[in-house]
């Protein structure tokens, strides 16, 4: 088990804001440990976001607080009701994520009025320190950098995702390993995703700067766009190619046609990688393979007796087989139309950082 960087940020802010908690006297530093660990997030802009929103509900907890306690009182059922209020209230102004530390606020501050306004105030000012440490750690220690990460990502995926589709139609990995290749690569994906929202949230000031990045987000977003349409083919292999009998031929000539994706995908990361030479001519398959593969399964005629035997024992119609051998070349043709895709968004890319220009 390895230790990310968010874990040792969040244990490094805890400790800072202990340490400048004790620093500047105050009676509860431990509520400025508190506040630290619910500021802590895996990117600038959002931690930056959960600052202000942490403020706005803090100073919202701290009057509501001190109203109900002078309305009230601070027994244990008008704690329990204004905390209700408190939730109703962040749900209904969308800061729900800042539910946590404002109920914190609300609990010490009605409690701390029984003990002077000195001690209400120490409190409050803890819960500030801690959310300010919490900040100045993520920015200060290894802030997250989250175009490498995704990019490094995006290769992790793209050799899990070939394996699975160079064994999906031959059936060669055991079913548990490829289940639980399967299960890795749809959780991948979904941190794929995250990482994007996380670099297109970022602030970028130079104007020349936010042009490149633009198009960087276009190129990530078309990456992870093809190794989902690669994901959905596994899936259409899965649910539709062996739910009917097929053909030996149309097995070798699917297979050998996700062999030339897969290779076709390595290589794209490779051009974008800068590992290819000037010039190398990618393993792009003819474009008209899908089509003389799609012609092939919706031709009359060609179920021999054999296959029909099969079919017909299944208790399907040679109409569902072809139906579903379709479902399974639109896939593969939905697959290969991305990566060219990105394969021409890659050549504009090199062509517009070789003239330097920006849009």
């Amino acid at each position: 088990m390895t230790i990310g960087a968010r874990v040792f940020k969040t244990g490094l802010a805890v400790a800072v804001a202990l340490w400048f908690g004790e620093l500047v006297g105050l009676d509860s530093p431990v509520l400025a440990a508190v506040a630290a660990i619910f500021t802590v997030q895996p990117s600038i802009y959002r931690s930056w976001m959960q600052v202000l929103d942490q403020l706005q509900s803090n100073v919202l907890g701290t009057a509501i607080a001190i109203a109900a306690y002078w309305l009230v009182g601070s027994t244990p059922i008008s704690v329990g009701l204004v905390c209700i209020l408190v939730i109703l209230l962040c749900i209904r102004l969308k800061i729900e994520d800042t539910i946590g530390l404002t109920l914190v606020t609300v609990v010490i501050i009605m409690e701390a009025q029984n003990q002077g306004w000195p001690t209400a105030l120490d409190r409050v000012i803890s819960l500030l320190i801690g959310i300010a440490c919490a900040f100045a750690v993520n920015v200060a220690v290894a802030p997250p950098r989250h175009r490498s990460r995704f990019v490094r990502q995006v290769q992790e995926a793209q050799a899990m995702l070939s394996r699975l589709l160079r064994t999906s139609v031959s059936n060669e990995m055991k079913e548990n390993v490829f289940r639980q290749e399967q299960d890795q690569l749809r959780k991948l994906l979904h941190k794929l995703d995250d990482y994007y929202r996380m670099f297109a949230e970022e602030r970028v000031w130079k104007k020349r700067s936010r042009a490149r990045k633009a198009r960087l987000l276009v190129m990530y977003k078309e990456m992870l766009t093809t190794l989902e349409k690669g994901y959905e083919l596994i899936e259409a292999v899965e649910e539709q190619y062996f739910a009917v009998p097929s053909d030996p031929a149309w097995n070798r000539m699917v297979d050998d046609h996700i062999e030339m994706l897969c290779g076709y995908h390595e290589q794209l990361l490779w051009k974008w990688d800068g590992k290819l030479k000037p010039g190398a001519a990618l393993a792009a398959p003819p474009e008209e393979s899908s089509v003389r593969l799609t012609e092939m399964i919706a031709a009359e005629g060609e179920f021999d007796e054999k296959l029909r035997a099969r079919i017909a024992a299944q208790g399907e119609t040679e109409v569902t087989v072809r139906a579903r051998l379709l479902v399974v070349t639109s896939a593969l043709f939905a697959y290969e139309d991305r990566l060219r895709r990105l394969d021409k968004l890659m050549d504009r890319w090199f062509q517009r950082e070789a003239d330097g220009k920006d849009s």
